[in-house]
Parts: structure tokens; C-alpha cells; sequence
């Protein structure tokens, strides 16, 4: 289809499905680009010459960048067109991947992975849920959200296994000149995308896109520098708060005087949208939490190699990917909040589910019906959150409400890393240490000194790296420490489940108010375009 041509005819089902696919590839890449950046630390490390501090310092730069930028990008979308927005985003993550293809030093990742390629990633996100709210509708529309986000679910949890596999076997540079090959083949298809004028406003809210950048930036910041156990973190925190309630007082007044905003906060009277957002960061939250306990209980507790825990996680990748696939082409006449429910309540039961297994289990089968039901619930949310938020938003505020439900999800993934990982390191500390404390077999000297090792450097370890580690003491003084190990450990990982246990729970008790509000429809721009 021609965005040159408003009168097309309604393209073909076949042209309609290869439309959604490039979409949703263009969102696979967006998202397993970080967990390729995760699993390759160590080998960027040893190939770069750097430490583990600069990597991660790059990888916190680019979440902070894309989500600090990502509501004032979505205004940007409206000004350039949201195909070009597209077009530069993509384009801007290209030169991110291709950075890391030939990256000599750690400057050069930072400037055009962390910098570039978030920014890219801010401009794509918004830009990529307006276009398909544009150029879908009806039952044509749902399924392109839901294969969108199925993507997006399972390059989240397929990223370990893919980056594990290339940098394992090949070289970790081989999985972002894949993603260079796949952003190469999605824009040579980008004829088939129709651009979504803008009838809106050519103005720039400027004090407003200050607010967003440091307000986003703030609370981000914050998260990732409380992760790391930096300091100023309650500083970052207050910062950015203010500076969001700052936005949201600034965007009342001037929608008052009836002067342009950067978001018209009359999109957080729709009653669906605030449930839709809200579901959205509880689920990505989920999503964030699991995926940070889980790899961490098949690697350090079960001690299996980037392999062997993606292929256990298989289970719950390709049941979210069948279910987000199934429920955007068979929901028909279902409501939508319902099936939200559903997705809800089974990612709970779940995760539910796998808590007490972790201490029990010596092998990532007994995991397979609980990630069968937590992939189930994640796929059903993913097939319909993002319609059911935007549904009631007019054309000419979609990019605004999708920079918002953007940074939702944004903000719910980093805070679900953020806290399960915080909580699992302060749970294992103290349960380390108490446990060290309370036994009757290590001498009262070692204790203090344990006691202070982990304090200053907490990690979770198998029980095979610590051995290496505690080499030289008696054999019981030796088995108590791996038998304390495998205690806090498993104790400290429980913990961080509770966190993706919670945000579904909540995400569960929000759905019931989404079952109260009535269906909405997209708007009549939308289904005038005669699109899908």
C-alpha cells in the first residue's frame, strides 16, 4: 500500500500479513538487541580491553536514553511524519548494531549503540504503534498488535538462548550483524507501510519536553543507579518525580489557555486508556522480574550454560508467542478487558507456581507446566493491551498516547529488572549473612570476614564458582558455606519472583476495572481509512 495514495484500494490479506511481519520483526530486533548486549559482557570485555562497569555503564545509558526521550520523540513523529520517524529510527538502531559489529573501543558503543541507537529507539516505538493503528483496523488491526507483541515477548525471552548460541559458537558481534541484515530487509519492504498524516498542532511545547526528558530521565536513572548500589539514588528519585508532577501541572495549564502541549492531558480522562497504561507497565513489570530470576535460577542454581536455559525457557517463549497469536486471530466477539483477565490470572498462578519449586527441583522440567501457564498469560496480555489502550484515542492524539503507553512499558521493564535484581542481592546479604551468623561449624573469625566479603560485593553464585573461591578451609567448613550458598541463594531468588507474583496480582485486580468500563472502538478516522 502507497502512502502517497489516500484512495488505495484495501490491499490483499497476503500484503496485509507481510506488513505485520516486517512490523513485528522490526520489534524483535528492538528488543533482543539488549539481551545480546547482556549475555555478551564478558566477551565485549575481553575483545574491548574494558571492565564490566563500562559495559554496563553503556547498557544503563541506552535504557536511559530511549526512555527519557521517548515522549518528546513521539511529538517529533508527529512533526516529520510517523513512517519518517520510523524510517530514522530504524535507521538509528541500524547504526547502533552496526557499531557493535566493528566497535574497536568503548567509546565508540557508547556514542552509536547507547546514544544513537536509544535515541532511535525512541523515535521507533511510538512511531511503530501509530503506524499500525493507522494502517489496520477491526480484527485486521488485533492481530497486528498481538503478533507485534508476541514478538516483542519472545525476543525477550529467546534473547538469552541467541546471544548465549552466537557468542558461544561464533562471535558475539555475529548477533547485531544479524540485526542489520533483518532492519535491511524490513526497510526495503517500506512501500508497504501507509504514513498516518498529522492534522495537528506544528508547534513545540519546549518547557514540557524538558520537563518529560528530565522527569523520565530521573526516575530511570534513579532505578538503574539503586540496582548498581550507586549513590544519590533517593536524590535521582525525588528529581524526577517532581519534575514528572511539574509536567503534569505544566500540561493542565496550558491546555487551560488553549495553548499547545506536549501531551493533551485530556488523554488520561479516558477512563480505558489510564486501565490500558497501567496494565501495560504491570505487565511488562512481570516480564521484567521473571526474566531476571529465572535465567539466574537455571544458570546459578541448576548450573546449565546459556544453552541449556534458554531451550528451559523455551516453554514459556513459544506458549506466549502461540497464545498472543491465537488470541489476536480467534478473540472475535470476546472483550477484550476479559481476555485480559484471563492473561492475568494465569500469569499469576504461574509464577505462583514456580516459587516453591526452587528450592525442590533438580531440573528445568519440573518447570515446564508453570511456564506453560505464565507464557499462556503473557500471551494473551500482549495480543490485546495495546489495542485495548489506544482503541479510544482520536488519530490526531495517537502518537502522543502511544509515546505514553511506550513509556509505560518502557519504565515497567526497567522497574521489574531493577527491583527483582535490588531485592534478590538485599534478600541474598541477609539471609547470607544470618545463616553465616547462626552456624555452629564455621569458626567466629571466618564469619565476620564472609559476613564483610558480601556486604561490600553480594552476587548471586553456583555453587561450583564459589567452591573455586573457597579453597584452602576444612572440608566442613567448606560444605557449610556451599550448603549455606545453595539456602540464600534459593531463598533470595524466591524473593525476586515475588516481584513479577505481585505486579500480576495488581495487574489482575486493574483488569477488573477494565471488565467494569465499556468496549471502546478505534476512532472513526481509523475505520474511514477502510484499512484492513
Amino acid at each position: 500500500m502507497s502512502s502517497d495514495s489516500p484512495g488505495d484500494t484495501v490491499p490483499e490479506r497476503s500484503t496485509n500479513r507481510r506488513l505485520m511481519i516486517l512490523l513485528a520483526m522490526a520489534m524483535f530486533v528492538l528488543v533482543v538487541d539488549t539481551s545480546l548486549m547482556n549475555v555478551s559482557i564478558s566477551a565485549v570485555i575481553t575483545d574491548l580491553d574494558t571492565t564490566a562497569s563500562g559495559v554496563q555503564s553503556a547498557i544503563a545509558l541506552e535504557a536511559l536514553v530511549s526512555a527519557a526521550f521517548i515522549l518528546i520523540n513521539s511529538k517529533v513523529g508527529d512533526l516529520i511524519g510517523r513512517k519518517r520517524a520510523y524510517v530514522i529510527g530504524l535507521a538509528a538502531y541500524a547504526v547502533g548494531a552496526l557499531a557493535m559489529t566493528l566497535a574497536q573501543s568503548l567509546v565508540a558503543i557508547i556514542i552509536f549503540w547507547a546514544i544513537i541507537g536509544g535515541l532511535g529507539a525512541s523515535l521507533l516505538l511510538p512511531a511503530m504503534q501509530s503506524l499500525i493503528h493507522g494502517n489496520f483496523a477491526g480484527a485486521a488491526q488485533k492481530q497486528a498488535y498481538a503478533l507485534v507483541g508476541a514478538a516483542a515477548a519472545i525476543a525477550a525471552a529467546v534473547g538469552p538462548l541467541l546471544g548465549g548460541f552466537v557468542t558461544t559458537y561464533l562471535s558475539w558481534r555475529v548477533g547485531f550483524a544479524l540485526e542489520v541484515v533483518i532492519i535491511a530487509v524490513v526497510l526495503s519492504q517500506i512501500r508497504l507501510i501507509r504514513d498516518v498524516p498529522y492534522t495537528g498542532s506544528r508547534k513545540i511545547d519546549v518547557v514540557g519536553a524538558v520537563l518529560s526528558v528530565v522527569g523520565m530521565g530521573g526516575v530511570v536513572l534513579g532505578i538503574l543507579v539503586w540496582q548498581d548500589g550507586g549513590e544519590y539514588v533517593a536524590l535521582l528519585l525525588v528529581v524526577g518525580a517532581v519534575a514528572l508532577t511539574a509536567l503534569a501541572r505544566w500540561l493542565i495549564r496550558r491546555k487551560r489557555t488553549q495553548r499547545v502541549t506536549l501531551l493533551d492531558p485530556d488523554l488520561f480522562r479516558h477512563p480505558n486508556f489510564t486501565a490500558g497504561i497501567s496494565g501495560q507497565m504491570l505487565q511488562q513489570i512481570t516480564l521484567g522480574g521473571a526474566m531476571i530470576a529465572l535465567p539466574l535460577f537455571l544458570q546459578m542454581t541448576l548450573e546449565y550454560n546459556a544453552m541449556q536455559a534458554g531451550l528451559s525457557l523455551a516453554p514459556l517463549s513459544l506458549t506466549m508467542f502461540a497464545a498472543a497469536m491465537i488470541a489476536g486471530r480467534k478473540a472475535g466477539s470476546r472483550r477484550p478487558a476479559k481476555i485480559i483477565h484471563t492473561g492475568f490470572l494465569l500469569t499469576s498462578l504461574g509464577i505462583a507456581g514456580i516459587i516453591p519449586l526452587v528450592p525442590r527441583v533438580d531440573s528445568g522440567w519440573w518447570l515446564v507446566v508453570p511456564l506453560v501457564i505464565t507464557g499462556c498469560g503473557l500471551g494473551l496480555l500482549v495480543s490485546q493491551l495495546n489495542n485495548y489502550t489506544l482503541a479510544p484515542v482520536e488519530d490526531e492524539r495517537i502518537s502522543e498516547a502511544a509515546g505514553v503507553n511506550s513509556a509505560a512499558g518502557s519504565f515497567g521493564l526497567s522497574f521489574g529488572l531493577a527491583m527483582a535484581g535490588g531485592i534478590m542481592l538485599a534478600a541474598l546479604s541477609v539471609s547470607f549473612t544470618n545463616l553465616t551468623q547462626d552456624s555452629t561449624i564455621i569458626p567466629p573469625k571466618e564469619k565476620q570476614q564472609i559476613a564483610s566479603a558480601l556486604e561490600n560485593d553480594a552476587e548471586v553464585m553456583s555453587n561450583t564458582q564459589l567452591d573455586e573461591q573457597i579453597t584452602g578451609q576444612p572440608p566442613e567448613v567448606e560444605a557449610e558455606v556451599l550448603a549455606i550458598n545453595t539456602h540464600a541463594r534459593n531463598l533470595s531468588l524466591q524473593f525476586a519472583l515475588l516481584v513479577p507474583l505481585i505486579a500480576g496480582g495488581l495487574g489482575l485486580a486493574n483488569s477488573f476495572r477494565m471488565i467494569r468500563l465499556p468496549d471502546q472502538k478505534p476512532s472513526a478516522a481509523v475505520e474511514q481509512t477502510g484499512l484492513g
